[in-house]
């Protein structure tokens, strides 16, 4: 996960755009359950112990509640997709504050 998706998800999660909260909301839920169920949550105590306070995934390492909400990212187990590019992302995000 590049500089500019983590940016993106914890942006996205703290400040999210008024226009696209909803859409942030509905792909976050959609991308949630799908982790939730996964071997490599870090809530999974059969196959991983952690200090860490937050949901995470074990494989990279990021903080779920901001990943699912950066649309440019996707699962590295290849369970979800990014849903749009950095660039396409920017693009939005330029748009929305010109309006």
């Amino acid at each position: 996960m590049g500089v500019m998706e983590i940016y993106e998800g914890w942006k996205n999660n703290l400040f999210p755009p008024e226009k696209l909260k909803d859409v942030i909301s509905q792909v976050s839920k959609e991308r949630l359950d799908i982790c939730n169920k996964c071997p490599e949550h870090s809530s999974n105590k059969e196959n991983y112990k952690t200090i860490r306070i937050d949901s995470h995934c074990v494989l990279c390492g990021c903080t779920l509640s901001a990943k699912t909400k950066s649309f440019s990212s996707e699962c590295p187990l290849g369970k979800w997709k990014a849903v749009m590019t950095e660039d396409e992302q920017k693009e939005i995000e330029q748009h929305g504050e010109r309006s």
